[in-house]
């Protein structure tokens, strides 16, 4: 009957590490800029570089905000804001994260939406003022666009970036139109409903299921919805994930580790 591919974009399709980690450092200098106006280029290439490691714990962009504010603490205690930070390492950010922050959003005062709202915007103006830049900050991974291009396969993009970063990256970078109706994006609700929601529609019937992700954790969370047990579920081993989550994910019967040139053979 032929398959259904859902796509994680962040991590399976584009490397964008670069422009989120820049973008969470220019939305932090509106949001906090009495800590930030004092970061020069060399701390600022610090926290970006650091922000490559950290990375796997990032599960909506807007967290790469509060990263990079910790990271800022981490380095420089005479402007810390909260006990967090003291004797924290990259390696107990990657440890601890979903317990860390809680408790930073609490002590800095921050709301959820005022930082997603703040870093789509940061995001909206680089791309209105400079385009070639903010495009040129992001990479898709090698053969994934040529994949897309080619694919027999139904494709479809979940992921927790807002739709239309993922939109113009797949057309001004990439070169892939995907039908917008085929994106769901931040605020299209958690993966799972969005899976439940693929795997219901018409014109997937009787298509074998597939759904490629980076984060293990939300792998995890599907293999908790019996509904879901129809899915084909595969960790990509090039995305933003540590040796340990990849360890785990081989040791999970559902979970297949996927390497990029397979992923792109399976594509086409």
């Amino acid at each position: 009957m032929g398959d259904l591919y859902a796509l994680d974009f962040d991590g399976v399709l584009c490397d964008s590490c670069g422009e989120s980690s820049l973008s969470a450092v220019k939305a932090a200098k509106v949001r906090w800029p009495s800590l930030f106006n004092g970061v020069d280029s060399a701390l600022e290439k610090w926290i970006v570089d650091q922000m490559f490691i950290v990375r796997p714990v990032v599960e909506t962009g807007y967290e790469n905000l509060l990263l990079v504010r910790l990271l800022l603490e981490m380095r420089m205690p005479s402007i810390r804001k909260s006990s967090v930070a003291e004797g924290l390492t990259v390696d107990g950010i990657l440890e601890n994260w979903s317990k860390i922050k809680p408790v930073i959003m609490e002590a800095w005062g921050e709301d959820r939406d005022a930082l997603v709202d703040l870093f789509g915007k940061v995001r909206d103006e680089w791309m209105g003022n400079d385009l070639t830049t903010w495009i040129g900050a992001n990479r898709f991974y090698p053969d994934v666009p040529d994949a897309l291009k080619f694919a027999s396969s139904s494709i479809y993009i979940v992921t927790t970036k807002q739709s239309r970063f993922a939109d113009a990256l797949l057309r001004e970078l990439g070169g892939v139109t995907i039908p917008p109706e085929r994106i769901y994006g931040l605020g299209t609700g958690p993966k799972v409903k969005v899976l439940k929601q693929l795997q219901e529609k018409p014109e997937n019937q009787g298509l074998t299921l597939h759904f490629v992700e980076d984060r293990l954790a939300t792998l995890k969370n599907v293999i908790k919805e019996p509904e879901l047990d129809g899915w084909n579920l595969y960790l990509g081993d090039w995305g933003y994930n540590t040796q340990k989550e990849r360890e785990e994910a081989a040791s999970i019967p559902r979970i297949r580790i996927l390497q990029l040139s397979d992923f792109s053979k399976k594509l086409k």
